[in-house]
């Protein structure tokens, strides 16, 4: 069995405006450096620390896995597979600003009602658990932290736990920012141990 510690990475610029970042580069706020800091220092204090750490590619997880990096004396593993979901014609954009047929198809279904140009959430869902399940057999029996983004993470607990993708913003309705989601995973079998702990 391995320990996946997952983080989402600490608040963006584009935070305050719920805008959609995806693949977009957008850096951390003051309160989101101070997030990757106090994460650093959450983890360093722990009895049973992580040995390895992997990341998105994207800059704002980068930043912020590199303070726990520092603290723990890990390497940081970068993973393309963990990159955000890109969200086509919502990059950058609030839902607020999309046209009304667009945004309500997606609250509808943000399935099969995903944004024109993303994309598609099954995919993305596929390429996290394809990630996750890997790092999982490399990293046997070890504890692991993993940096990635808040989309994806949830489309891929969906996957992993055998919840229907469609219902991922309701049954995960976000994953706070430079917090900490436990989950065990054993070959194809995996269990979900603490879900949002605050890293403080």
């Amino acid at each position: 069995m391995s320990t996946l510690l997952l983080v989402r990475h600490g608040e963006t610029e584009w935070h305050e405006g719920n805008r959609y970042a995806g693949s977009s580069e957008v850096a951390l706020t003051e309160r989101g450096l101070r997030q990757a800091d106090q994460l650093a220092g959450f983890l360093a204090a722990q009895a049973d620390p992580p040995v390895a750490l992997y990341c998105s590619p994207i800059g704002r997880a980068q930043r912020t896995a590199e303070p726990a990096a520092k603290a723990l004396g890990l390497t940081i593993e970068t993973v393309d597979l963990l990159r955000e979901v890109h969200f086509g014609v919502a990059e950058g954009k609030r839902l607020s600003e999309l046209p009304a047929e667009v945004a309500q198809r997606f609250r509808d279904d943000p399935v099969t009602g995903a944004f024109p140009g993303a994309e598609p959430p099954a995919e993305a869902a596929q390429r996290g658990v394809h990630a996750l399940r890997e790092i999982a057999e490399r990293e046997e029996g070890r504890r692991v932290l993993v940096v990635a983004h808040n989309t994806l993470l949830r489309l891929t607990l969906c996957e992993l736990l055998g919840i229907p993708l469609r219902t991922y913003r309701t049954v995960f309705p976000r994953l706070e920012n430079a917090a900490v989601t436990e989950i065990h995973i054993r070959g194809n079998r995996t269990a979900l141990h603490r879900f949002n702990q605050p890293a403080q």
